[in-house]
Order: C-alpha cells, then structure tokens, then sequence
C-alpha cells in the first residue's frame, strides 16, 4: 500500500471536511478497501473518485449504492444543527494515541487483504475509523491514557448495574474517564456512575449523533455531552444497524486503556468488546458473578480462557492496576463494591500500579531531568506505558516537568 499522500498529512480544511463527511457517509464503518484507498490517494482525491465511480472493484462494491446519493454538506448542516463537529485524523483532537494499536492491527489487515484474505470477519474488520462525530467539549486527543472501557448485559441484573455504577463512580472519582456504549443495562449503569461522581464519560453511538438510541436515553446523552462526548463513525440521521453495533465496539475497545465486562451471558455482544481488545493487546478484566447466573457466564468463560485469560477484578483498585492510573489520595477506596478488597490506602507510593513504580525505578538523582524516550530505556517499559504513568507520577507529587523532560520531585528523594 502506498503513502505518498497519508490521509493524516492533509490539512482540515472545508474541502476536506466535505470529503470526509462524504466518505463516511458512502461507506459503512470499517471498510478494508476504502480505508485502504484513502490512506493512498487521501481525503480529496478518494472522494472525488468514489463520486465518479472511477475505483478499484473492490472499492466500487462497497460504495456505489450511496455514491451519488450521498450528501456531504446536508450532513454537515445536519451535525451544526446539533452541536455535532466532524473530526478527521489531521485535527489536533483526533486520538491517535487510543487509536495507536488500532492502525497498527489495521495494517496487519491490510497485509492479509493483500494476501488475498479477503473474507469480511462476522464482528467486523480492525481498522481505524475515516472520520468521527462528535458531541461535547472533553478532551478527546488523549483518551487512553486514563481510561476504562465498562461492558456488559442490556439484560443486567440488579447485581450488576451496581456493580457497574460503583466501579464506574470510583474510577471517575480518580480523574479515569469510563467509556461504554450508551444501552440498558450495564452501559447506562457505567455512563450514570461516571456522571454523577462528576467525571467524563464517553458514550461511543452505533448510530448518528442526533437519533439517540435507545430513544429512551436522549437524556442520558445529553448529560453525557455535557460533561463528557459523545462519539460516532455514522453521519447524523443513520440508524444503528446491527452491523454498526459490531463495528462501533471496536472503538469502544480501543478507546480503553483496559476493558471491563461486567456482566455478560455466554453469547453475549459485550464478549465481543473483549475480543477486539484481547486483540488490540489490552488487558481484558471480568467482575465474577453467581455461579447459578447465567448473566455471568461470559464472565467466568473469559476467566477460564486457557490462552489470555482475562483478569478477574473484584474492586476499583484492582481495576486501576490495569489501565495505566493508580489510586493517588489517602484513605479508602470508594466503589469497592464486593466484600475482601484491599485496605485503605496511606501513602502515594501504595497505589502505584507495576508499570509507574517501574518508570519511577527508572529516574536518575535528584537534579538530573530525562526524556519519555530515556525514561522508556532506563526504566525497560514501552514508550506508551511510560507516557501513560508520568501523569500519574505528577499527580502524585513524586516528579515535576522540567525544560528537558522529568525529574524527580522533592518528595521522591
């Protein structure tokens, strides 16, 4: 695949938000060969292309029943209308570190399209989306970082709608932005837990932004906006199909630093969730249930895995350990919603999760200031992680920015 001309090189101006707008319109979410020909041709050229109809077949296949009928400036229109903005991969809000692991995945891919691996998989392709909408002013450049992806059951049952509020109300607490899919169930438990600790949450939407489903949470996505975003890959007016779902949990997952189901039956959606981020190399967590529930089975099936097993995960502490935050204030854990979690919290040191006491490990004396790329070789932690735990270093009060990086802060000597 070429890259004379990446689609992230061009600039966000109005031609290129037509033609991204026209793009994510023409085609369904996660396409392989459209993808594939904007990252060579980019955004202006791609959708001029499409509209003339003068693609490769496998282009052609996927776009030519919107091709003529779609229209770009209507839907822009449309998102205004709604306080919807169109982002595309040169804006500076675009995630492109939660979306690291998903591009590379999606290059992968495109090596097996190549090959002649052409089969669409069933729960939808691992690649990065062309364009998203969103609703709400939230930070979206740096999601996850400190983020949790909460899945589960619509057919939640009490026990797990609390456990999916009280984790979700304790990591918000800790500054962790929780990321779920806006249904009933365990979703709406998580958003309502992160909202009313006063965190940010991210509802990632099947559907256009303006057609709140179900229909039943408008108001919950209103909240949402308001002290957080909301995300899509569907232009306003589209209807959440089952497909968009499947494609729509891939965002999920990779806008997680971790994933945590909650409660899931055996053949439940949220396994789905779980599966893009055991393959987006994420840690995948599962809360255990009732052995007699069968909302619970997916749970304990994760656990039981015999290759990458997910995590079993009983409070909010143990959740923190896995997505790149830890517990920084001193005193108990709130949200630890089942019995046997661990004592409270004293000292700073305490809370550090593996990876930031190893990045802390790796800092030099007193005095001498270091690099996210120095930190990465001393401390022998990938660059990602490092970047993921000086937050919660500084947070902690153990290092300071200095002019030529980090250093240790008074209270670390």
């Amino acid at each position: 695949m070429s890259t004379a001309v990446p689609a992230s090189a061009e600039l966000a101006g109005e031609e290129h938000r037509l033609a991204a707008a026209y793009l994510s319109r023409v085609a369904e979410p996660g396409s392989v060969p459209l993808w594939m020909f904007v990252e060579e041709h980019g955004y202006l050229a791609a959708a001029a292309a499409v509209r003339a109809g003068e693609v490769p077949p496998e282009v052609a296949a996927c776009t030519e029943a919107r091709r003529t009928v779609a229209d770009p400036a209507a839907d822009l229109a449309a998102a205004e209308r709604h306080a919807i903005r169109l982002l595309i991969p040169s804006d500076e809000d675009w995630p492109h570190f939660a979306f690291a692991a998903l591009r590379a995945t999606g290059q992968r891919r495109v090596a097996q399209w190549q090959a002649g691996a052409r089969a669409r998989p069933q729960r939808g392709e691992l690649i990065p989306p062309l364009a998203l909408w969103v609703r709400g002013s939230a930070p979206l450049a740096t999601l996850g970082l400190r983020s949790v992806a909460v899945v589960g059951s619509r057919a939640a049952t009490s026990y797990g709608e609390h456990v999916a509020s009280e984790f979700s109300y304790g990591l918000a607490q800790r500054d962790v932005v929780v990321v779920s899919g806006g249904a009933y169930g365990i979703d709406a438990a998580a958003h309502r837990g992160a909202l009313a600790a006063g965190g940010r949450s991210v509802l990632v939407s099947a559907g256009g932004l303006d057609r709140p489903y179900p229909s039943g949470h408008r108001h919950l996505y209103d909240r949402t906006a308001e002290q957080g975003l909301l995300v899509s890959e569907r232009p306003p007016g589209s209807a959440p199909h089952r497909q968009r779902f499947l494609s729509r949990n891939r965002l999920i997952a990779a806008f997680g630093a971790a994933t945590l189901v909650v409660e899931a039956a055996h053949r439940s959606g949220a396994l789905n969730s779980a599966g893009y981020a055991r393959d987006l190399g994420r840690p995948v967590l599962a809360v255990p249930g009732p052995v007699t529930s069968a909302m619970s089975a997916g749970c304990h099936r994760l656990v039981q895995r015999e290759e990458d097993p997910a995590h079993l995960v009983t409070s909010v502490a143990e959740v923190l350990s896995y997505c790149g935050s830890a517990e920084l204030v001193a005193g108990p854990l709130v949200g630890s919603a089942l019995p046997g979690g661990p004592a409270p919290l004293r000292r700073p040191y305490d809370g550090l999760d593996v990876v930031a006491r190893s990045v802390l490990d790796g800092f030099p004396g007193r005095g001498r200031s270091v690099t996210e790329a120095e930190l990465s070789r001393l401390s022998g932690q990938p660059i990602s992680q490092v970047i993921a735990a000086l937050p919660v270093l500084r947070g902690a009060g153990l290092i300071t920015v200095a002019r030529e990086g980090y250093r240790l802060a008074g209270a670390a000597s």
